[in-house]
């Protein structure tokens, strides 16, 4: 299997920051709050709060109007089944079944937000495999 080299062609990039927005942002900052499973890092501003989800890696979540349809933010994690229950029973919501695919070694699935901004999660099954 090819793999992509990792590593920057930006030679200053030092982090990433993705902003999503919705329209009631208590209700956002909620809601993602439980999908981060912690409260935002920071709100340094009116209707703006902030989660560091790795080092120098941001997710904002702003008041205003939703990018419907754009995305998914899709985010790491370890074990993406325990995840996608975990999220099922905090959110209240459903969540498609997880896909995979042999070639690529990776499973992932993707939900909507209350505002239809789409998120989504991946593992890294070839990561997964050597820590079993």
């Amino acid at each position: 299997m090819n793999r992509i080299q990792r590593g920057s062609t930006m030679e200053n990039l030092r982090g990433v920051t993705f902003q999503i927005r919705v329209t009631d942002f208590e209700k956002g900052v909620q809601w993602y709050g439980i999908l981060f499973n912690r409260k935002p890092y920071f709100i340094p501003h009116e209707d703006f709060a902030e989660w560091e989800l790795i080092p120098d890696t941001w997710v904002q979540v702003a008041k205003g109007s939703p990018s419907v349809g754009n995305g998914p933010i899709r985010m790491g994690v370890t074990d993406i089944k325990e995840e996608r229950k975990r999220l099922m029973d905090k959110l209240g919501i459903e969540i498609e079944e997880v896909n995979t695919r042999e070639s690529a070694h990776v499973a992932w699935l993707t939900f909507e937000d209350p505002d239809g901004n789409l998120v989504g999660l991946f593992e890294d099954l070839a990561k997964s495999e050597k820590g079993a």
